[in-house]
């Protein structure tokens, strides 16, 4: 089997989460289908102490003999795929020796185009792997997956000398859970990689601080026959909140180290309006000056309407993995010469987002991220190739050369 049949293996399995059901883990029995495939792939590999718990799969490589005192490195990847867009049914087209040009998304009719995607050029005369443009592809994660475990089986078959290795898939990463209930101290690693998404030569140590946030409006509903002076809309309050943030703080107008306002949701009616908005800063410093900006809208709106017209409450949700990986770097090193031994150069990605590993690394498991070779996620356009699913498969393979040395 190679890393391109796990990978088609894994995204025929659906495992949306739900963000509805976040309290409850994983939030969709669903992905439990996908742990209990990869428990038999692991068996089938020998792998030891593999079970599931909490919806997480763990499993160790034990270290070749001779080596049991190198530093044990973890790798994680994700089983969720992202809710925002279709993720059952999974069909993937495969274009053998794609020409660069555009795809037909024969499901849809949609157009994977070079105009809009002009990275397609560059993968002419690989073997493209996209949808049929009725669902999302799941590279996001299920790459991941496919490349840690192809990778764990050649360096088993290839009998590469490693110190202890421990693998976990999560649940729940697409809505931030997929680390609540991890069991770090069980996993075992002193240094980790999630391999979650990005170029096959990247390295990401640094992301966004995550801050959500609920704002609730509420008013007075009275028969619009008699309202003068009595009625309160709250979805004017919730427009005027709104109309009140930095116009061009948004995600569509911001780029590499910007932050931004992104309104997700909205509910309302005459009587109760909510807002919910994630806000986003890689500084601390301007995520805490973000949460004030709110912090003062709802105060004016509360003087100008009275007490408890809006209500803002504000959740952390993870912060900026550099501060907890800095005093490791070794880990980002490793795979820097990883990469380089790949004949690339490593380049150092930003995310403009989060990871598992942001959270693990503030859970005392240094993680910055590793890249799976794909495009486009979290939608009909994701795609990726089989040579970019080997190039990272061999990323992994070289950080445990490295570690092991």
């Amino acid at each position: 089997m190679s890393v391109l049949d796990r990978f088609l293996s894994y995204i025929r399995i659906d495992s949306p989460s739900d963000p509805k059901n976040a309290g409850v883990t994983p939030s969709t029995a669903i992905q439990l289908n996908v742990a209990e495939f990869l428990v038999k792939e692991l068996e089938e590999l020998k792998l030891e102490n593999i079970r599931i718990k909490d919806g997480t799969v763990y499993a160790d490589l034990p270290a070749t003999p001779g080596y049991e005192d190198k530093t044990c490195v973890g790798f994680i990847a994700h089983m969720d795929t992202a809710p925002e867009f279709n993720g059952f049914g999974v069909k993937p087209q495969i274009i053998e020796n794609y020409d660069g040009g555009d795809v037909l998304l024969a499901g849809s009719g949609h157009t994977l185009s070079v105009k809009e995607f002009p990275f397609l050029p560059g993968l002419k005369g690989q073997k493209l792997i996209t949808t049929d443009g009725t669902t999302l592809l799941g590279a996001d994660d299920k790459a991941g997956i496919a490349e840690i475990i192809e990778a764990v089986k050649i360096v088993i078959d290839e009998k590469i000398p490693h110190g202890k290795i421990v693998v976990a898939f999560t649940p729940d990463e697409e809505i931030g859970h997929g680390v609540d209930l991890f069991d770090v101290e069980g996993f075992g690693a002193k240094l980790a990689y999630t391999v979650d998404g990005g170029a096959y030569n990247g390295i990401c140590y640094e992301n966004f601080n995550a801050v959500s946030a609920l704002v609730e409006f509420n008013g007075y509903s009275i028969h619009p026959g008699a309202a003068k002076g009595k009625l309160v809309n709250s979805q004017h309050l919730a427009f005027e909140f709104h109309s009140l943030l930095p116009a061009f703080e948004k995600p569509e107008h911001t780029t590499d180290f910007e932050g931004f306002f992104h309104l997700i949701e909205t509910v309302g009616t005459t009587e109760k309006t909510t807002l919910e908005y994630i806000v986003r800063d890689h500084s601390a410093e301007k995520i805490e000056e973000k949460q004030k900006v709110m912090k003062d809208i709802a105060a004016f709106i509360n003087t100008k309407y009275g007490e408890d017209s809006c209500v803002l409450k504000l959740t952390e949700q993870y912060r900026n993995m550099k501060e907890q990986i800095l005093p490791h770097f070794e880990v980002v090193e490793y795979a820097e010469n990883a990469i380089r031994a790949l004949g690339v150069e490593p380049v150092s990605e930003a995310a403009r987002g989060g990871t598992d590993g942001a959270r693990l690394s503030y859970m005392g498991l240094p993680c910055p991220n590793l890249g799976t070779g794909g495009y486009n996620a979290h939608g009909r356009y994701e795609c990726i190739t089989e040579e970019n699913l080997e190039k990272c498969t061999q990323v992994v393979v070289e950080i445990i050369k490295q570690f092991a040395k």
